[in-house]
């Protein structure tokens, strides 16, 4: 159950603040969070492709 609420946190945190790159903070990927918040998730291809992989559980695009 706790692993199906952290999914759906990480859909909705990811849906509203992924073109900042919170959701990348809050997986621990600095360097990443840092360039999608400068890039607005990497002109927003990021943050879709990120979103999508969040979905079907795989690991983040672009993740040191």
């Amino acid at each position: 159950m706790a692993g199906e609420t952290d999914k759906i946190v990480m859909i909705l945190v990811t849906w509203f603040l992924g073109y900042l790159g919170i959701h990348r903070f809050l997986k621990s990927y600095w360097l990443s969070g840092f360039i999608w918040l400068c890039t607005g998730g990497l002109f927003g291809i990021g943050w879709i492709i990120d979103l999508i992989f969040i979905i079907i559980d795989k690991p983040l695009f672009f993740a040191q």
